[in-house]
């Protein structure tokens, strides 16, 4: 089940584990990545810190956490080669797996009809 958060992550939820990243849109905002810090796996992180941290061309942006949950595995790739993210953001440019606190949680975020009205 994919959903989205109004701050330009997805998410792509199985078994009560979700995998996150970023959206084609913030990618197309944020322009190449040059580098990408990603979190510890093991943190335990509330909805809305800050996860993850990018770097453009453009500017430096954090990535939130979407949910509460515990980081189980990070996507070492895109920590050596952030352009993958720029290729494909919402599939091998993922950045982390989170095990969800509640997995029920995720029926307040955007399905993605929603989020693309919201960013049309």
């Amino acid at each position: 089940m994919l959903k989205f958060t109004e701050d330009h992550e997805w998410l792509n939820l199985a078994d009560g584990v979700a995998t996150v990243g970023i959206t084609a849109h913030a990618v197309e905002q944020l322009g190449d990545l040059v580098y990408v810090d990603l979190p510890e796996v093991g943190a335990t992180l509330a909805k809305g810190d800050a996860a993850a941290t990018v770097e453009s061309v453009k500017a430096a942006s954090d990535v939130y956490c979407p949910l509460e949950g515990e980081i189980v595995e990070v996507n070492e790739a895109i920590r050596n080669d952030p352009s993958i993210v720029n290729a494909d953001p919402q599939d091998r440019g993922w950045f982390f797996r989170l095990k969800l606190a509640r997995a029920s949680d995720a029926e307040g975020l955007m399905d993605e009809s929603a989020y693309l009205a919201s960013v049309g």
